[in-house]
């Protein structure tokens, strides 16, 4: 069976091509405008192509990213079964984190762009009739990224390591996390035995600010500071019931692997 990894040079892209590379499976990861992705059969698809911190910047390059490449390739592509990666930041007006959630959003505001964004490719691909077409939504992943990142956690052991943490958001801010590794575990399963249109991929575990921040000062000893008036930035629990109950899913601890997982 062939798998196709579409955005390979990513964090998450990489690390999935590496683990099928590493179990002997046969790999397909084309380039950016490569026409033999649709002269060829592709087999297991894995849509890992987004933009995530420069989205603001980059509006046409991010609907190109989520939509117009997603589109292309659900009309003309060859491939037995297609995983889109979207966010569960598109949670962040909702009043559940569950699956079949109504998902709100402000088109007037300019964040709120990456999730329209994500939602229309979350409903090309279920609008499509082939029940292999599916959809991933991915919580913050811990681990697998460039140290030079501008991901929350990458900054904070920068500055830990630079002997001072500065907070713009209150201790009390919380986020779910999910390790790398489950997540390349959690996509493979989707992808080949899926039940479900539609998954959450996080650990169902809210972890705050202020048990980051704890855990690095005891590794490096660095300072902790929040700026004047910082604000609370909290997010909806994800609920993990379906991959718990469909691939028997236990999250890695996070927290635990902090050293090396970032």
């Amino acid at each position: 069976m062939i798998w196709t990894v579409l955005g390979s040079s990513g964090t998450i892209g990489s690390r999935l091509l590496a683990n099928l590379e590493a179990t002997g499976e046969t790999t397909y990861a084309p380039a950016r405008k490569d026409n033999e992705l649709f002269k060829r059969p592709l087999g297991h698809v894995i849509y890992t192509i987004g933009l995530t911190a420069d989205f603001r910047q980059r509006p046409h390059d991010t609907v190109e990213a989520h939509v117009h490449i997603l589109s292309e390739l659900l009309q003309r592509a060859d491939f037995q079964s297609l995983l889109y990666l979207s966010s569960t930041r598109v949670y962040a007006r909702a009043d559940s984190g569950k699956e079949d959630a109504p998902l709100p959003v402000l088109p007037q505001d300019a964040s709120d762009l990456y999730n329209l964004s994500k939602l229309m490719g979350e409903s090309l691909c279920l609008s499509d009739p082939r029940p292999t077409v599916r959809v991933a939504r991915l919580s913050n992943v811990v681990g697998g990224a460039n140290a030079a990142s501008a991901n929350f956690l990458h900054s904070l052991m920068r500055e830990a390591y630079e002997g001072r943490i500065v907070l713009q958001t209150a201790l009390d801010s919380v986020k779910d996390y999910i390790h790398i590794d489950d997540v390349v575990d959690l996509l493979l399963c989707i992808s080949k035995n899926g039940r479900n249109r539609i998954y959450n991929v996080a650990s169902g575990v809210q972890t705050t600010h202020q048990q980051w921040t704890d855990h690095l000062a005891k590794q490096t000893g660095c300072s902790i500071e929040v700026v004047n008036g910082a604000p609370t930035s909290s997010f909806i629990q994800i609920d993990i019931s379906r991959i718990c109950s469909e691939f028997n899913f236990q999250p890695r601890p996070v927290l635990s692997t902090l050293g090396s997982a970032i």
